[in-house]
């Protein structure tokens, strides 16, 4: 007998959207993003996703209304360094160029569904 286990279907996550581009959270857990604008304290995301509360998983069109994450800045911090190099053979051209990512440090707080009256 083949037992299976799926241990996705009772976490508690939501998708959200921050600085175009998409993460997977949960409570508790500490990810960079892309720069705030306002690195404040406490931080709000609206634009969820998807969301699975342990029953089921809802999916918003394009997003959900009744799904906020609510977080907290820990910091700013730089990525690791990319560099561009530009090259034009036999022209005598080149040119080397660095750039370092400046991210905002998030701990995700609560996950919440909020009742809107309908």
């Amino acid at each position: 007998m083949k037992f299976v286990c799926n241990i996705f279907s009772t976490m508690k996550y939501a998708i959200i959207e921050t600085g175009g581009k998409q993460y997977r959270v949960e409570e508790g857990q500490i990810l960079n993003v892309e720069k705030l604008p306002s690195a404040s304290e406490s931080i709000v995301f609206d634009k969820v996703v998807a969301y699975n509360d342990g029953s089921g998983l809802k999916v918003g069109t394009p997003y959900l209304r009744d799904v906020k994450v609510e977080a907290k800045a820990l910091g700013e911090e730089k990525g690791r360094k990319i560099v561009i190099f530009k090259y034009k053979r036999r022209k005598s051209y080149d040119k080397k160029i660095g750039h370092r990512q400046i991210y905002t440090k998030i701990k995700i707080e609560k996950i919440l569904e909020v009742d809107n009256g309908s």
